[in-house]
């Protein structure tokens, strides 16, 4: 079936900025409240939020076979569960709704009223239900990096590293929307030179810069997702910012990895941006040395070319980019990620969500996060205003964008901007 939403000719008949995320050619998939405190499934042109219930309800998506309450809930895990086919047929019909030579809706002042919203008047929701996060440490640079902190630099990377995706079960529970602050943990870490640990604030709140892709029901348990098939099973993809404690995590980490250090926030942005409308941003990505076995061998494009930044936005200053990356330097693809997380025969549930791990690039502007970039707090950022970062201080507000352009469109996530507060303290 052809992807028609893709059309780089088309032109939708509300305003969109030049340099919008949101042309008609991206159709995300998002959740989001209105001013009556009604929730809706929604999609994003421009600055207009489209209320997908609304137009179920009036008929726009006659002839595609959907459950009467498809887009009238407050999560897509429905939607994502009836698979590609519907959220092709889906996508294409919007951008055919929205088409500038599309009079149905445009001159129905009624219905316009009922599904269009100002982007300023809505309220952002957790777009899906997430049953399961899995995050990964796929990017090639950032595991280096951080190996040559605590290793000799010729053992940087382990001897595991090159033949699997590494990755760890991270805790669902606290995934929080674009727009939510985020409080400074509490936890267990050792002072440098005891060897009794204290329980207290973290001093070292960091970011780590990544993308996200949100999975359909993939397989049975105990069964693989053949490589070829992995990316059929993915919905689509969202910007996320894996908030991490250093002190509590070089506390913790020895033998199983994060635990506390990372279960405390993890921000995503709120449009779901489909694989459908990457499509045209493909890739190749770094070669894998050595091959990896079989069932991991994929050809072809495979990675994606998105841009992505991160700023430090001090309380009452302005915004000061920190860092400049892409995805495609990740090593492990997101098929690769899929297949692998699979092959034990664990299932995958419509809504679960897996990170990339940071994805820092070859230089240091590219690092993803504050631990490469001030290299451990030895280095530390100067800011606009004058003042120095060596992780994030209260008050600040990370904020993370990411787009794939060509000469022909603009496809992009939006933001994920989240504010830094003190420890939350029960009253």
């Amino acid at each position: 079936m052809p992807i028609s939403a893709n059309d780089t000719k088309r032109k939708s008949w509300l305003t969109v900025a030049e340099n919008s995320d949101f042309p008609i050619q991206n159709i995300p998939f998002g959740v989001f409240l209105t001013k009556e405190n009604v929730v809706t499934v929604g999609t994003r042109i421009g600055d207009y939020a489209i209320d997908l219930g609304a137009l179920q309800q009036m008929n726009y998506f006659s002839g595609i076979e959907l459950t009467d309450d498809m887009f009238m809930q407050d999560t897509l895990n429905d939607f994502i569960s009836d698979g590609k086919k519907t959220w092709r047929l889906v996508r294409n019909r919007i951008g055919d709704i929205f088409d500038e030579n599309n009079s149905s809706l445009r001159d129905n002042d009624k219905h316009k009223d009922i599904v269009i919203f100002n982007i300023s008047d809505v309220e952002m929701q957790l777009p899906v239900l997430i049953g399961d996060y899995t995050d990964f440490y796929s990017s090639k640079e950032h595991a280096t990096n951080l190996g040559k902190m605590v290793r000799e630099e010729e053992n940087a990377l382990l001897p595991n590293w090159s033949h699997i995706p590494i990755g760890y079960h991270g805790r669902s529970s606290t995934i929080i929307p674009s727009g939510i602050p985020v409080h400074r943990p509490l936890g267990q870490t050792l002072p440098v030179g005891e060897s009794t640990p204290v329980l207290g604030p973290s001093r070292s709140i960091d970011f780590e810069l990544e993308t996200a892709f949100i999975t359909t029901d993939a397989n049975i348990m105990g069964e693989m997702i053949p490589i070829n098939e992995a990316e059929d099973y993915i919905f689509g993809m969202v910007m996320l910012n894996d908030w991490t404690s250093r002190d509590i995590l070089k506390w913790e980490y020895l033998p199983l990895g994060p635990f506390l250090s990372k279960n405390f926030a993890t921000s995503i942005s709120p449009w779901i941006v489909t694989m459908d409308a990457l499509e045209p941003f493909k890739v190749h990505g770094p070669k894998q040395i050595p091959s990896p076995l079989p069932y991991l061998q994929q050809k072809g494009k495979n990675s994606f070319d998105i841009q992505l930044d991160v700023a430090i936005q001090p309380e009452n200053g302005t915004a000061n980019i920190v860092s400049k990356t892409n995805l495609k330097h990740l090593y492990w693809t997101m098929n690769q990620q899929l297949t692998h997380h699979a092959s034990s025969g664990c299932r995958i549930n419509s809504g679960d969500m897996m990170g990339s791990g940071a994805i820092s690039g070859p230089n240091k502007e590219n690092y993803a996060s504050m631990l490469e970039l001030t290299w451990g707090g030895k280095n530390p950022i100067k800011l606009n205003d004058g003042t120095e970062r060596k992780f994030i201080n209260d008050y600040d507000t990370v904020i993370m964008t990411g787009f794939c352009k060509n000469s022909q469109v603009r496809i992009g996530f939006g933001e994920i901007s989240s504010q830094l507060l003190p420890p939350f303290v029960r009253k």
